[in-house]
């Protein structure tokens, strides 16, 4: 017998068939590096109809997954590894959905006394019954210019759409509806935004310093999030002491009102007076090289081989 144990096995899910795959596979490949510096026995696994019979056989210890839009986020996968009893990185199943409806995650927020953008969600029935342009009109005159059009549901900033006049909001809506069948439509907070990632190792929830973000192009959408150089970054973001500390408060309310688990990404608005307002949650952060959960890693001056094998060991107990 071998007097060394046998390393702890990680097998990391990546891929998938969503409109964010090519983001996953690259975040997979991030944490599996990581992974493997930090000791590991790492496999990369592709969602697909190989996985279910690849994960019964091979038991891994830990299962990590890094899928992103509705499989790695809509709770259902996650649903499945509780069915065959292995333990994994993130959040319940429960509170993957609640982080993934951004009006129901809006909804709870706001709940839990932190500022919301005013936003309604229109589903495609409602422009199907009441007619597609009294409802846009009603919107616009309710909330004003500019607004901001998104999916209901998904990340990477796609479909997302800023319109600054009505000819552009009919094209914003159905440009959402590509990817699902609720759009929200929301006011435009002006501002300074910030990603403030979430994580739990050793029993301790830390929040990781803010990252202000500046896309070159005035608008943080799925180009500029995956392009290198698209993008400026300030990692700590350049926010007052006292604004930094209540983003942060915010940020661990957001965490903790969703009931998220071992990491997240809050996004939020800080507005001139300082104010941090809720954007969305992500129960599967990206992990990219451009990735903001690595940036604010590195800013708090953790490295991530240390940061990952924290979060699992944290699942490990």
């Amino acid at each position: 017998m071998s007097d060394h144990p046998e390393p702890t096995t990680v097998t990391v899910l990546a891929g998938g068939l969503s409109h964010e795959r090519d983001v996953s596979l690259r975040s997979g490949r991030r944490v599996a590096e990581a992974l493997r510096t930090s000791g590991f026995d790492v496999d990369v696994l592709d969602a697909d109809a190989h996985l279910l019979p690849r994960l019964a056989a091979d038991r891994p210890d830990v299962v990590w997954p890094v899928l992103h839009g509705a499989i790695g986020e809509d709770g259902a996968l996650r649903d499945v590894l509780e069915v065959l009893g292995l333990p994994y990185v993130g959040s319940r199943p429960a509170a993957c959905r609640l982080a993934w409806d951004k009006p129901i995650a809006q909804s709870l927020v706001a709940a839990a006394g932190i500022s919301v953008p005013a936003s309604i969600a229109l589903p495609q029935a409602t422009f199907r019954d009441l007619g597609a342009q009294p409802v846009l009109a009603a919107a616009a005159d309710w909330a004003g210019f500019p607004l901001v059009v998104k999916p209901s549901r998904g990340g990477s900033a796609l479909g997302v759409a800023v319109v600054g006049e009505t000819r552009d909001l009919a094209r914003a809506v159905v440009d959402a509806f590509a990817y699902g069948d609720t759009a929200l439509v929301q006011q435009f907070v002006p501002g300074t935004e910030v990603a403030v990632s979430v994580v739990e190792t050793g029993g301790t929830v830390q929040v990781l310093p803010a990252v202000e973000i500046v896309a070159d192009g005035g608008s943080y959408d799925y180009a500029a999030r995956y392009t290198a150089g698209a993008t400026e970054f300030f990692a700590p973001a350049r926010l007052p002491d006292d604004v930094a500390e209540r983003v942060a408060k915010a940020a661990r309310g957001v965490h903790e009102a969703l009931g998220l688990r071992h990491l997240s990404r809050v996004d939020f608005i800080v507005t001139d007076a300082g104010d941090p307002v809720f954007l969305e949650a992500n129960a599967a952060p990206g992990m990219t090289e451009t990735s903001l959960l690595p940036q604010a890693a590195e800013a708090a001056g953790i490295a991530l081989d240390v940061l990952y094998r924290g979060i699992v060991e944290s699942v490990l107990g």
